[in-house]
């Protein structure tokens, strides 16, 4: 049998795209004769190991290297289905059946990680797009485009809510979906009057934030930090400077030194957010009596630490333990600071509007959803009131 061989080739023509990527493909190869089959992915020159033949540096390499793993077994497979019907196997060959037949092998996952792999979006709209495929994946280990009707949406969302998946987030997962069937439908995969979501309702409920009232955020400035390990009292501080600020999980660990400003001799913050790429400046002197500052000067010696925390997950784990330990009978999580930090700035008298700038939000809309009214706030408006 004389085999065929495959390797994967990294921009063989030596010419990046208007995105500074190129292509990876698979070199076929027999009897010096050789054709190149694209896998659709492209990837930056330093995000390629030519050693190894493997994507690195990549927030989504191991996905994207089972991608490539997946597709090389495939090829070997139609070889050999060739060879036990007894058919002659050439590269020219092979690369004519390939393009006879690549559009109806492309399943939806294929397409739906090649897609967002060549979007231009940002890496954390890429990577809740990502978790929507895992989690139909989940479901639906192998899904064609044409099983992705009524019914199958209808499917999904129970098997979500069996999950115990709260409605917003279960609406957040078929939003996502219908963005790659949209796209699908764009590039010829599906048809207009297949449209799955054409009668389909995506369900949601009024979202209700989660805040810490100021006795509780008490309770966690006057833990002994003595009584936490190190990894504690790290998660500790960030959260508690995120509550005095306002910053986001995915914006503080993107902080360093260069982020604080003076200003007229006093400090602030200034960054832009990354998920909507808006510029923030936070004078950390009028908020909260200081508070931040403090925290800021307890780690003057090395704030890049400050700023570097572990992941997300890993620090609402911590906090659940926090919690426990200055017995505040309230679950919350780091993104708990956000809330925290724009309803106690609202109760204390700050306009929406000062509130929209010191969070970055985009629309005035967003912060409202963050103005919760909590027994506090009523008696404080009322004593005002004169009857």
């Amino acid at each position: 049998m004389n085999k065929i061989r495959f390797r994967l080739v990294y921009n063989r023509k030596k010419k990046l795209n208007k995105l500074g990527k190129a292509l990876i493909q698979v070199e076929v190869y027999q009897n010096r004769k050789k054709i190149y089959i694209s896998s659709g992915i492209y990837v930056n020159p330093w995000q390629w190991d030519s050693c190894r033949s493997r994507i690195i540096r990549h927030p989504q390499a191991e996905e994207l290297n089972r991608m490539l793993e997946e597709f090389m077994l495939e090829l070997q497979w139609e070889e050999l289905k060739c060879w036990k019907r007894g058919i002659p196997v050439n590269p020219s060959v092979f690369r004519n059946f390939r393009a006879q037949s690549h559009e109806e092998k492309v399943t939806f996952f294929h397409f739906g990680r090649n897609w967002v792999e060549q979007s231009a979006r940002k890496e954390t709209t890429k990577k809740n797009l990502l978790t929507t495929l895992d989690l139909l994946k989940n479901f639906h280990p192998y899904v064609e485009f044409s099983d992705i009707t009524y019914s199958f949406l209808q499917e999904f969302e129970n098997f979500m809510r069996q999950r115990m998946y709260e409605t917003n987030t279960i609406a957040k997962h078929l939003r996502q979906l219908r963005t790659f069937i949209n796209e699908a439908i764009k590039r010829g995969y599906m048809m207009a009057e297949n449209y799955p979501f054409k009668n389909y309702q995506i369900k949601t409920t009024q979202s209700k934030h989660t805040f810490l009232l100021p006795e509780e955020i008490r309770k966690l400035e006057q833990l002994d930090l003595s009584l936490l390990s190190e990894s504690l009292a790290h998660s500790l501080k960030a959260f508690l400077f995120c509550c005095y600020t306002g910053v986001r999980y995915s914006d503080f660990i993107h902080l360093n030194e260069r982020n604080i400003v003076k200003v007229k001799g006093k400090k602030w913050l200034m960054f832009k957010t990354v998920k909507t790429d808006t510029e923030v400046s936070i004078p950390l002197y009028l908020l909260f009596q200081g508070k931040a500052l403090v925290l800021l000067q307890e780690h003057k010696h090395d704030l890049n630490h400050f700023f570097h925390l572990k992941s997300n997950s890993s620090v609402n784990k911590d906090l659940k333990k926090i919690g426990l330990m200055a017995k505040i009978d309230k679950h919350f999580s780091f993104h708990t600071a956000r809330h925290t930090n724009a309803t106690l700035l609202i109760y204390n008298g700050a306009q929406i509007t000062t509130v929209q700038k010191l969070l970055g939000h985009q629309s005035v809309k967003t912060t409202q959803g963050y103005s919760e009214i909590f027994s506090g706030t009523i008696i404080k408006d009322l004593k005002k009131c004169k009857f």
